[in-house]
């Protein structure tokens, strides 16, 4: 058993979101691994980082999953600061950019990742009936953000990818983060 831990950090009008993944790899050479979501999480609007460092660095330290679990963090916007505040409190964060772009690349012990890699890790994953989510609180505001995630294509041909108008897509990507992570290794391998 591998944990995964995704959390997309928000500002004053997101939240910052939560997700713990457990990867398992079921019997058989051609198996594939299933991604069970184990946590989901919406921290209040408001909530301060060192509030949520403390509270990942708690989760983290649980005999379930210390020393088994890799943190991923959302580092765009304000989240290089906040990856800092992660790495002094010794939790290890693999930081991730979320790019435009059709490429993912680690420069610096940084990664840059282009939002569609993300979300098209989830959908392989969703498709392919290789992600479960249990019945963990945040489940059914989960669905409501998947249902309201869309792509659009803009006037320049650029693709973007969100919640529509007045919606949020904090708990989407909190899970992509982590499904991005865990399934990294054999994305790499097929892509680049």
């Amino acid at each position: 058993m591998q944990f995964f831990m995704g959390l997309d950090l928000g500002q004053s009008n997101d939240y910052t979101a939560l997700c713990i993944l457990e990867k398992t790899t079921p019997q058989g050479q051609q198996a594939q691994p299933i991604h069970h979501c184990r946590h989901l999480q919406r921290f209040p609007l408001g909530t301060k980082y060192p509030a949520i460092v403390a509270a990942v660095q708690t989760m983290l330290a649980t005999p379930d999953l210390k020393g088994k679990c890799e943190l991923v963090v959302d580092a765009s916007g304000v989240g290089r600061p906040v990856v800092d505040m992660f790495t002094q409190a010794g939790l290890k964060p693999v930081a991730v950019t979320i790019t435009g772009g059709t490429r993912a690349n680690c420069e610096n012990g940084m990664w840059s990742v282009p939002k569609r890699i993300l979300v098209s890790t989830l959908q392989v994953l969703l498709q392919g009936h290789r992600l479960e989510i249990v019945d963990v609180p945040e489940r059914a505001t989960l669905i409501k953000e998947m249902l309201a995630f869309q792509v659009s294509i803009t006037e320049a041909a650029n693709d973007t990818y969100g919640g529509r108008t007045g919606t949020h897509d904090d708990l989407v990507l909190a899970v992509a983060l982590a499904a991005w992570k865990a399934e990294m290794r054999r994305y790499m391998a097929y892509s680049f």
